[in-house]
């Protein structure tokens, strides 16, 4: 169960994720047994554990793309809510994913990627109606993002990281109260990647929950309050970002010897010899 950390105010918000005791496979793989996790509105959280521990799956069973075997004392709820259209939830909860970036039709110009979060769809369709309130929104959202200039550009001839702002811009199109994004800034380089997390921090500051899923200590952002350890299908760790973020923790996460260092709100880690 999560813990709000500080303020009485954030006790009375509703929950983001409130999944309980429940059992997920993939194909014949058993990957989530008895699994249970909160999140809170407003309480910025990361996902962290190693390639294999169940974090894709996870990203999966919120965006219910995969579903919890059917038990009467299990739940998966998003924002309180066990049964959604998928289109509704979009609207709700914006979803930046790697595989998405992977599936994005590659000649999709950058206007359209960011108008298809409207419909949850790869590119947008001549079935599919725009009006100019659409438009102005895309505009916005473009603008605030810094790609406003390459509203015309082809998918494929972006950088990986005007690429992923699209992205981030076609899940915010909706303004969605909450934020789910895999491992945003693999694949960018340095400069790029200090610029996106920046944009999340501006994105969580401005009242944005924030769920983040990586392998990446250093894609953590100071905003980020909560830290939940996932190995091999099990939360391991769940509270605290200072009191999660440990040596001790992440070299029992890893299986290998770890020293973290903190600086300005930011996490790294190094082997200890």
């Amino acid at each position: 169960m999560v813990v709000a950390y500080g303020t009485e105010s954030l006790l009375m918000k509703q929950d983001v994720v409130d999944i309980h005791n429940v059992t997920v496979y993939r194909g014949t793989t058993c990957v989530f047994r008895n699994l249970s996790l909160v999140v809170q509105e407003g309480c910025n959280t990361a996902i962290l554990g190693p390639n294999g521990s169940g974090k894709t799956t996870l990203m999966k069973l919120l965006s219910c793309e995969l579903y919890p075997v059917a038990n009467p004392e299990s739940h998966v709820k998003i924002f309180g809510k066990e049964h959604w259209n998928v289109w509704e939830l979009r609207t709700r909860l914006g979803i930046v994913s790697l595989d998405l970036q992977h599936d994005y039709l590659p000649r999709a110009k950058g206007i359209n990627v960011i108008l298809s979060g409207i419909y949850s769809s790869i590119d947008t369709w001549q079935h599919q109606e725009f009006n100019d309130v659409d438009f102005e929104k895309a505009d916005a959202v473009m603008e605030r993002l810094g790609i406003g200039a390459l509203k015309n550009r082809a998918f494929c001839t972006l950088s990986t990281g005007q690429q992923r702002r699209f992205l981030l811009g076609r899940a915010l199109i909706n303004n969605p109260e909450a934020l789910l994004l895999d491992e945003p800034t693999t694949g960018l380089d340095l400069k790029a990647s200090f610029h996106y997390t920046e944009m999340l921090r501006l994105l969580m500051r401005s009242g944005k929950t924030v769920l983040l899923v990586t392998h990446h200590l250093h894609e953590i952002p100071p905003e980020i309050e909560k830290v939940v350890l996932i190995k091999e299908g099990r939360i391991v760790s769940d509270g605290k970002k200072t009191d999660v973020l440990t040596s001790e923790s992440l070299s029992d996460l890893f299986d290998y010897q770890l020293q973290v260092v903190a600086v300005n709100g930011y996490y790294q880690v190094f082997p200890s010899k």
